[in-house]
């Protein structure tokens, strides 16, 4: 236990020994701090004596983050769908900032429904996730960015381990990629301004990213995914595919990690340490199954995640399905003498 304990000495001494100076001077604007991530770290940030200012997407999150911090803390809103609105908070970050700039811009909005597998979904469905993960948090970093290299400062963007492997059909995963392969270009091109870019790459953590009454929300948007189907979509998946792929989603919603806590500590560091690391990858199942599943063999991963999938009623068979091409291939090349 004594051995334990000076470990953890020695990691607390090693975290804020090596700090950023003045950080109490900083200052650093948070997204999406209604609820979740963003709103526990703006928290941590103000505890720390850092000048933080967060967006919120409501009034309501706005009035209430205030009210449970100090005056190191000021709020706006922001949407990040409309243009106008990330015009608005740019300008209000200019004015509180001003010639000192700002130090750390953290990306953090987002959203995850609707998903579910990409037959059903519609090109709506994909904007309406892509417009908040990735398009808005785009938008919202080109505007901060001039601001952030006049303090030679941090840029950290919450990605996913969905941003390695696609685990599940739809949207999220496809704009948790395009927000790697973004934050990896920014990083490369801000260096030379002396900026820093992490990434946050999270496993499966209990938030409100799909919606506000979680397994309750989840399971009505597939539903209405499901039921909006045509009749020939839905006979070909079968009807037992609908309730056991819904329940395998919520088997994995509810094996969650509620201590999100880990995830905001990666942030933290990020912001406040003078060598943050580019990626964070907060959580054990992104280090011992998303992470490995990501650099296996592709027919390794597509074996291993479709274990995951329930069989629809029209499948296929491996060797059905190879026997089918090869009578086609022999029909084509082959003459009967």
């Amino acid at each position: 236990m004594a051995a334990i304990t000076d470990l953890s000495f020695m990691d607390l001494y090693f975290k804020n020994c090596n700090l950023v100076h003045n950080l109490s001077d900083k200052y650093i604007f948070i997204m999406g701090c209604d609820s979740g991530f963003g709103n526990l770290l703006a928290m941590q940030l103000v505890d720390r004596g850092m000048r933080v200012l967060a967006a919120c997407f409501t009034e309501e999150g706005a009035k209430k983050l205030q009210q449970d911090t100090s005056y190191q803390l000021e709020t706006t809103l922001l949407d990040v769908t409309k243009t106008e609105s990330i015009k608005a908070a740019a300008q209000w970050v200019k004015d509180q900032v001003g010639e000192q700039g700002l130090w750390a811009l953290v990306n953090n909005a987002g959203v995850g429904l609707p998903n579910g597998p990409n037959e059903w979904l519609t090109k709506e469905d994909y904007v309406k996730v892509i417009n908040v993960n990735l398009v808005g948090l785009i938008e919202v970093a080109l505007h901060k960015l001039p601001m952030v290299k006049k303090a030679q400062g941090r840029v950290i963007k919450m990605s996913s381990s969905g941003g390695h492997v696609s685990i599940t059909g739809g949207s999220y995963c496809v704009s948790k990629f395009g927000v790697e392969a973004f934050s990896d270009s920014i990083r490369r091109e801000l260096h030379y301004f002396g900026v820093k870019v992490s990434i946050i790459e999270p496993g499966n953590y209990r938030t409100s990213i799909l919606g506000k009454k979680d397994l309750e929300g989840m399971e009505k948007s597939m539903r209405k995914l499901w039921e909006r189907l045509p009749q020939e979509t839905r006979e070909s998946y079968g009807e037992e595919y609908f309730p056991i792929y819904t329940d395998k989603l919520k088997n994995t919603m509810q094996l969650a990690e509620s201590r999100i806590s880990e995830i905001t500590n990666s942030m933290e560091h990020a912001t406040a340490s003078r060598d943050p690391r580019i990626h964070y990858n907060p959580g054990l199942d992104v280090k011992l199954l998303y992470l490995p599943l990501a650099k296996f063999p592709s027919p390794v991963t597509d074996f291993i995640l479709r274990r995951y999938l329930p069989r629809p009623a029209d499948s296929v068979r491996a060797g059905e399905a190879q026997g089918v091409v090869s009578g086609v291939w022999r029909r084509r090349h082959c003459r009967v003498t």
